[in-house]
């Protein structure tokens, strides 16, 4: 339908879905993080905001837009203050490469998996610029640690997005759910776990949120931000979360293929259904799992994750070129 528009409408059509998908799905991630907290370990949480607590982030951002935004004297003020841009536009640009549908998608590039791996990527320079930039001891070690642990995990994260290209002989998105088969579940799974492991890490949530760890080093690359710039820096990662969830979902379950159809709306619900899956699972891992020590956090990516990665990237290949 949106190909019988001119091609000015058609683009800013996508671009306006696309934008509202950004604002919506983290802020619903965060209210689902919100509750499931909350149940999970016993704690009443905010519950005054509305029915339940439905209107606590509503209020969050109320809050935040009242704040005074703050530069401290020692900060570079340029690259502080565009440090929360850096960090969060990546993953605008992501989510409108990733397919919701066989047609859905804002745009429809050849390589698309590695477009998206690429600009994802790009968001932890924004956390390295809060750091250099805040003139803060502590920020400035948060940032190091979450470029260390950017180059860490990177390597595992690509080569096991890589193992699922192979087998379905494609960079595509959209090329690889339509190759994707259900006994992937089981050829990919070492894949699927090594690229969900290396997204926590990339997004530094728990256990990998050393970079932030508020008992040692105060909020990490974030302790100088006040207001909105503050809560862009949580925009952004909320929005990682719904973007890696999103690719997770495309690479390893087949995005909106489902045993009821998967055409048109019907297709974009099972792909938002199996990424919600995959999100609270990264929300439980938060919940259930204590933060591991930085030279634990670089043991487990080269010494587990990186060579499971490789041996998944050789099967892989064995099995394209004996199987066809």
């Amino acid at each position: 339908m949106l190909a019988e528009l001119p091609w000015a409408l058609e683009a800013g059509l996508k671009a306006a879905c696309v934008l509202a998908a950004f604002l919506v799905l983290p802020l619903a991630l965060g209210q689902l993080e919100h509750k499931l907290m909350g149940h999970m370990q016993g704690r009443l949480g905010p519950m005054e905001a509305g029915p339940h607590g439905i209107g606590q982030l509503v209020a969050d951002g109320i809050k935040f837009a009242q704040k005074e935004d703050v530069t401290p004297a020692a900060a570079d003020r340029p690259v502080f203050r565009l440090a929360p841009a850096v960090a969060l536009v990546p993953y605008l640009v992501a989510l409108s490469a990733i397919p919701l549908g066989a047609t859905w998608v804002a745009v429809d590039v050849p390589a698309s998996l590695l477009l998206v791996l690429a600009v994802t990527s790009v968001g932890v320079i924004g956390t390295l610029m809060a750091g250099w930039g805040s003139g803060n001891k502590y920020s400035l070690l948060g940032g190091m640690r979450a470029g260390a642990q950017l180059v860490s995990y990177e390597l595992p994260l690509v080569l096991a997005a890589a193992s699922v290209a192979m087998a379905a002989g494609s960079l595509s998105l959209t090329g690889i759910v339509q190759e994707w088969s259900w006994w992937w579940l089981f050829w990919q799974l070492p894949a699927a776990l090594v690229l969900l492991a290396a997204s926590v890490a990339e997004l530094q949530r728990t256990p990998f949120d050393a970079p932030v760890a508020d008992s040692e080093i105060v909020f990490g690359p974030l302790t100088e931000y006040t207001g909105l710039r503050f809560a862009f820096f949580l925009l952004a990662e909320y929005a990682g979360m719904v973007v890696m969830a999103l690719l997770f979902t495309v690479l390893f379950l087949g995005g909106w293929r489902g045993p009821w159809g998967d055409i048109g709306v019907v297709g974009a619900l099972w792909t938002l259904l199996k990424a919600t899956g995959v999100g609270v699972l990264i929300l439980w891992l938060r919940v259930a799992w204590p933060r591991v020590r930085e030279d634990q956090l670089q043991r487990l990516a080269w010494l587990v994750l990186l060579p499971l990665a490789l041996v998944q990237l050789a099967i892989t290949g064995v099995g394209v070129v004996v199987l066809g």
